[in-house]
């Protein structure tokens, strides 16, 4: 059994991603995201030992989890030459070449590698620490901003991160809990505050937990997610490295982060800059969402830059 089964990790929407890629034998591809490597790795045995796979993943654990599952076996001689660098996707325009690629991936979100950790404090599941930096190099903790923030900004980064109507009563319950330094403490106090008044304890059937939506505000805060989703999306970054005629193709998790994208890729469909190759998103198959239950609020979204040799591609 692989490292990606291991660890309970499968890549979603696969077969469309690489399709929408496009992934040639030669060519250069970015994993903007490369978690586990699942993606990346049929990228890689597409590319030939002429190709070039560059991965980017803010989280140190996964891209060692990601180095090891892209070592060539011996009985494979045409592996394409593997770059994985420890960043943001917001800095691909920095470290990677203009108009060297031919096509980038990014799939957005936290991965299950992070989310079985309790000790990255990312989930209400299991008991952990307030943390949930995907790169522990970064200063800004959960802890923090539970702890620290005032309840008005408290329920702003609630309200806008996670999209949370109860944000002021929330805001209200953590900062009279204080101090808090588990996730399941947080959990407990989120849950007690969300509760409707003369409601049973429990939770109907395919209702979310009523953490989940305050635990992403948090999360996306402390990452600085959707900053970083603006900064691939404009012209410096992913449209920079994007050779004419290269794939886009992102795969996001909630309406914050599909708004981004639908926004930037239309706009950049009405500047003539590149040509949308989905008029509305992907969604995963019931297939897919039996097998992998992540998959069900996943969207797809793909663009062709267009330049100097539009509408064609080299090859």
């Amino acid at each position: 059994m692989d490292g990606e089964a291991e660890a309970g990790h499968v890549p979603v929407l696969l077969k469309e991603a690489i399709e929408f890629l496009a992934v040639r034998r030669g060519g250069t591809y970015i994993d903007a995201t490369v978690g586990l490597g699942g993606h990346s790795y049929e990228i890689a045995r597409r590319l030939g030992a002429a190709g070039h796979l560059i991965g980017l993943d803010k989280d140190a654990h996964a891209l060692e989890r990601a180095r090891r599952r892209l070592q060539p076996s011996p009985d494979l001689e045409d592996w394409p030459r593997i770059t994985l660098l420890q960043a943001s996707f917001a800095e691909v325009g920095e470290r990677v070449p203009a108009s060297s690629a031919d096509g980038l991936l990014a799939d957005l979100g936290v991965s299950s590698l992070q989310l079985r950790d309790a000790a990255r404090g990312f989930s209400f599941q299991a008991e952990g620490p307030l943390d949930m930096r995907m790169d522990a190099r970064s200063e800004l903790t959960a802890d923090q901003v539970v702890n620290r923030f005032d309840e008005e900004t408290l329920a702003d980064v609630i309200y806008e991160f996670g999209e949370e109507r109860r944000s002021r009563r929330i805001a209200r319950a953590i900062v009279r809990s204080r101090p808090i330094h588990t996730t399941q403490h947080l959990a407990e106090v989120i849950s007690a505050a969300a509760r409707p008044m003369n409601r049973r304890p429990g939770r109907r059937p395919g209702e979310i937990h009523p953490a989940t939506r305050t635990f992403q505000a948090i999360r996306i805060y402390v990452n600085r997610e959707l900053e970083d989703l603006r900064a691939l999306l404009q012209e410096a970054g992913a449209p920079r490295v994007l050779k004419p005629g290269g794939r886009l193709v992102i795969i996001s998790f909630h309406s914050l982060e599909d708004r981004i994208v639908k926004d930037a890729l239309r706009a950049g469909a009405q500047a003539g800059t590149c040509r949308l190759l989905t008029r509305k998103p992907l969604r995963a198959a019931e297939e897919e969402i039996a097998a992998n239950p992540r998959s069900r609020s996943a969207k797809l979204r793909a663009a062709e830059k267009i330049g100097s040799a539009a509408g064609s591609r080299a090859g």
